[in-house]
């Protein structure tokens, strides 16, 4: 069967592979759509400190379960839509030993760490599994980036009185947007293309701040009576954005960073002393995918509009360096492998 590998950066190929084969706990899934993450994107630009190569790329999946082990529970059977939590943890570490697995000092992703779902075929352990009936397999695929987004809202404790902006509209930062809207917050977000700010409104956004066409300072001086945002949510991955998230909060806020920003930041620590600031990283995620498909069950989020392009398998690699080279033209690219799935079956 055909697998999109990431050889090195810059250079992806379709190889062929073996089918898996399920464990006695394992279920075989047959892969219907994956998405492409920021992750993957960094990798492929050689920016990501985390990436392996080889490796088959793809952690965001919707699936269709199409066998299982003898020692997978019965509330599994072939033919159910599910997603995958793609996160291997080690369970020996001081983050797991602390209830806190996202954070494994030693975690697995599929697609970066260890082989992913960009394939026909893969097997998952079945307690990785989440299913949806109402949700189709591109839905579910948009499951596991949205919950990074979820996680962030959970690591800044938003609540309904406070005043949220996110820096940065791509599907991570959409995910904190839909969840910090759903908590009942305020949202403003902030992000250099209008289309992005539209799909953001319709996320849950009450404004959006275009930074390449209004100053951000002003804006949110404006909008926030002087005081600045009780939080800001960092989703874009830049000193900059880093920087501006310190410099914009309100006193006493919080900030959470998502985002790598790949190259060192230089603070001026005086006001993160000042301001008594409460600064979280914010990894993977913990817990929150039936959160999220819930949400998305409900029929909130704008799915459709945000996928803005859908290829086979054999062009995949291609969009990915077309992604690389126009990152401002792309929210969510999706791989659709059910085709691929169907051949030989």
């Amino acid at each position: 069967m055909k697998a999109l590998y990431l050889v090195e950066p810059g250079k992806t190929e379709i190889r062929d592979i073996d089918p898996p084969r399920p464990t006695k706990a394992e279920v075989l899934l047959r892969v219907e759509t994956v998405g492409f993450c920021g992750g993957d994107l960094n990798g492929f630009r050689g920016t990501f400190a985390l990436q392996k190569y080889p490796v088959v790329l793809g952690h965001e999946v919707g699936a269709i379960i199409k066998e299982i082990g003898s020692n997978v529970p019965d509330q599994f059977h072939p033919g159910m839509k599910v997603t995958v939590s793609p996160y291997k943890n080690c369970s020996k570490c001081f983050s797991c030993k602390h209830d806190k697995p996202n954070a494994c000092q030693d975690n697995q992703t599929m697609g970066v760490r260890r082989p992913g779902a960009m394939t026909r075929y893969i097997t998952v352990h079945w307690q990785d599994l989440y299913s949806s009936e109402k949700l189709s397999t591109t839905e579910l695929a948009l499951v596991e980036p949205l919950t990074v987004g979820f996680h962030a809202t959970n690591r800044g404790q938003i609540k309904t009185s406070d005043t949220v902006t996110v820096l940065g509209c791509g599907i991570v930062g959409m995910g904190a947007i839909a969840s910090a809207s759903a908590r009942g917050a305020r949202v403003i977000a902030v992000d250099i293309d209008y289309k992005k700010l539209e799909l953001a409104e319709k996320a849950g956004a009450s404004y959006g701040i275009n930074s390449t066409k209004e100053n951000i300072h002003e804006m949110l001086s404006s909008l926030t009576d002087c005081n600045g945002p009780d939080v800001i949510i960092e989703a874009v991955g830049h000193p900059i954005t880093f920087r501006a998230a310190v410099d914009e909060v309100a006193f006493t806020g919080r900030i959470v960073y998502i985002g790598y920003a790949k190259m060192p930041v230089e603070y001026d620590t005086k006001v993160i002393v000042q301001k008594e600031l409460s600064i979280f990283g914010s990894r993977n995620c913990l817990g929150d995918f039936p959160a999220v498909i819930k949400y998305l069950e409900e029929r909130n989020f704008p799915t459709d509009e945000v996928i803005t392009k859908t290829v086979p398998l054999e062009e995949a690699g291609q969009a990915l360096s077309s992604w690389s080279d126009h990152p401002e033209q792309f929210t969510k690219i999706m791989v659709d492998l059910r085709n691929e799935s169907r051949i030989d079956e």
